[in-house]
């Protein structure tokens, strides 16, 4: 990881270090001297002066007390955890490590450490799911007063255990009415505790968004290290392949096994409507035109005006935004503003 890091000095150009993040994976496993090794080399090579948030994605069984205080007394002003669930059978489904008591155990370490900057992790629609036991979730994670809470519906990944399980009729997917009475619970029970809905999946305490996301969602270039890890530089993505034996031996040797993808203007146009949409301010009809060009402008404009007229869509100061009633259909929306070549 170091020595990756010292190789890609100039895919930042110079461009100041904002914000860092150690996350993908079980960062929360590594020592003091690993963090330690690996922040001397950003400050060596890239400098920490201008990093405004530095966040650590950790498991809440991994942050013991002297954990949580080691990682106080290095640059980390950030702790995202997983918690997903505060129900422990649901926990044991999902093969999760921890149980509902040593999350809540772990927010309140990490506090006496002196963390100021909390997020936590939720899962809804999960097998089983009651509007009862959802709303619980939310009630326990509310009464944490953390600063920042992303919440996500289950999807089911290939491979998993919950996938299989899914597959032999084992458990059922939720239905789509409940998903949404879920998600609307999720919005209500928050908004009312004062978190903003900033981002379809991302709730905050007003000036607490997770500013390393946001940068993602605005289309800033950034640099990943490590298996698997993506960057983007606004023209091309590439990609470190995911194994760690290939990642390990081809950095020692001096040339990183990894995949580009060349980004086309359209391509560019619909990732920009499709990660602007989803926040809270939407997407810039006049940035769209200052990078795509009059023609996309105008056809994001068109594609737009049904969803206008209905009301899933509103438009203000020149930005296309997501209404209440259109986050519900939002990847129908994006569907309809995406650019189709002919």
């Amino acid at each position: 990881m170091c020595q990756e890091l010292k190789n890609r000095k100039d895919y930042l150009k110079d461009e100041p270090v904002k914000t860092i993040y150690f996350g993908g994976g079980t960062p929360s496993q590594l020592s003091g001297e690993d963090f330690s090794s690996i922040f001397r080399t950003i400050e060596d090579t890239y400098g920490l002066e201008h990093a405004e948030e530095i966040t650590l994605e950790a498991n809440p069984d991994d942050l013991t007390e002297e954990y949580a205080a080691m990682l106080q007394a290095l640059p980390f002003n950030r702790i995202s955890m997983g918690i997903q669930t505060f129900d422990d059978a649901t926990l044991k489904l999902l093969n999760r490590r921890h149980n509902s008591a040593q999350a809540i155990t772990a927010v309140e370490r990490c506090r006496q450490a002196g963390f100021r900057n909390i997020s936590i992790d939720l899962i809804y629609g999960l097998p089983g799911e009651t509007d009862k036991r959802w709303a619980h979730d939310l009630q326990q994670a509310v009464s944490l007063n953390v600063e920042h809470i992303s919440a996500y519906h289950l999807t089911y990944e290939k491979g998993t255990r919950i996938y299989e399980m899914l597959q032999a009729h084992r458990i059922r997917e939720v239905d789509e009415d409940s998903s949404v009475r879920f998600f609307s619970t999720l919005t209500d029970t928050l908004g009312n505790a004062g978190y903003e809905h900033y981002e379809i999946s991302n709730f905050c305490k007003p000036g607490m968004h997770s500013r390393h996301n946001t940068s993602y969602w605005k289309g800033i270039p950034y640099l990943g290290c490590g298996p698997s890890a993506h960057s983007f530089n606004t023209e091309a993505r590439e990609w470190n392949l995911s194994s760690l034996d290939t990642y390990i031996d081809s950095i020692e040797k001096g040339h990183r096994s990894y995949e580009t993808e060349v980004l086309d203007k359209v391509t560019r146009y619909n990732e920009c409507v499709m990660t602007s949409l989803r926040t809270s301010r939407g997407v810039s009809l006049e940035y769209i035109e200052q990078a795509f060009g009059t023609e996309f402008r105008q056809y994001c404009r068109n594609m737009a005006a049904p969803h206008l007229k209905s009301g899933k869509l509103n438009i203000h100061n020149d930005y296309l935004s997501l209404t209440r009633d259109g986050i519900f259909i939002s990847d129908n929306i994006l569907s309809d503003l995406m650019y189709v070549e002919e």
